[in-house]
């Protein structure tokens, strides 16, 4: 019985990538789960592979948990459908893309056709695994760092109103070069001074402070 070797890579991270062995006979949802079990990923998600060209150019479909409407429009899915249906090149190309709410997009190219399998080996079977999987954000996740993001920029908030860029120093000079807090100016136009817009020396706020808030904003 022929082993397919599958080389996995994400279209986006070229640096991380999967070698799998898999049995002809075996489906495409065997394939699915052993790209998962690789990953960390949660192999339950819509997800599917495309018939594809050597440009990578989507044919047809084959899923794992299809919406109605693919199902209503007959699509393959992975459970039924055995690779060895769907291989007629010896470097055949699917281009894969894992759970469509959140996707990320796969390359998986057969690189080896192996004639007889190994008894002592459980299909599929990882032959090589290069560079770390990217984190998945949830997304709870995402609304707990943009409301960590807000409280940390809450002093800028009028800056973002005046849309703002760190190039726009002229408008920070002509504020008297705190530009913070509105106050502050009025405050310094009633003084008698012969110092510039930046201050002293001495204020909280001094010309070095401005220029670290700039590089984190």
């Amino acid at each position: 019985m022929a082993v397919y070797r599958f080389r996995i890579s994400f279209e986006d991270y070229d640096d991380v990538t999967r070698e799998i062995d898999i049995k002809s006979t075996q489906t495409f949802e065997d394939l699915h789960r052993a790209i998962h079990r690789s990953t960390g990923y949660n192999a339950e998600k819509p997800s599917s592979f495309y018939v594809s060209t050597d440009n990578w150019i989507k044919g047809d479909e084959i899923a794992i948990h299809p919406t109605q409407r693919k199902i209503d429009n007959g699509v393959v899915l992975m459970e039924k459908s055995k690779l060895s249906s769907f291989i007629d090149d010896p470097h055949q190309k699917f281009y894969y893309i894992y759970n469509f709410e959140r996707p990320y997009d796969f390359h998986v190219e057969l690189i080896k056709i192996i004639l007889d399998n190994d008894p002592k080996i459980e299909y599929p079977y990882l032959v090589k695994s290069i560079g770390e999987a990217p984190k998945i954000i949830e997304k709870g996740n995402i609304s707990a760092v943009a409301a960590s993001s807000s409280a940390t920029n809450t002093d800028f908030d009028f800056l973002n109103e005046m849309d703002f860029v760190p190039e726009d120093t002229d408008e920070l000079e002509a504020m008297g070069g705190r530009g913070i807090n509105p106050q502050e100016k009025a405050h310094d136009d009633d003084e008698e001074s012969d110092e510039d817009g930046f201050g002293d020396g001495e204020d909280d706020y001094d010309n070095d402070d401005f220029e670290s808030d700039k590089d984190d904003y």
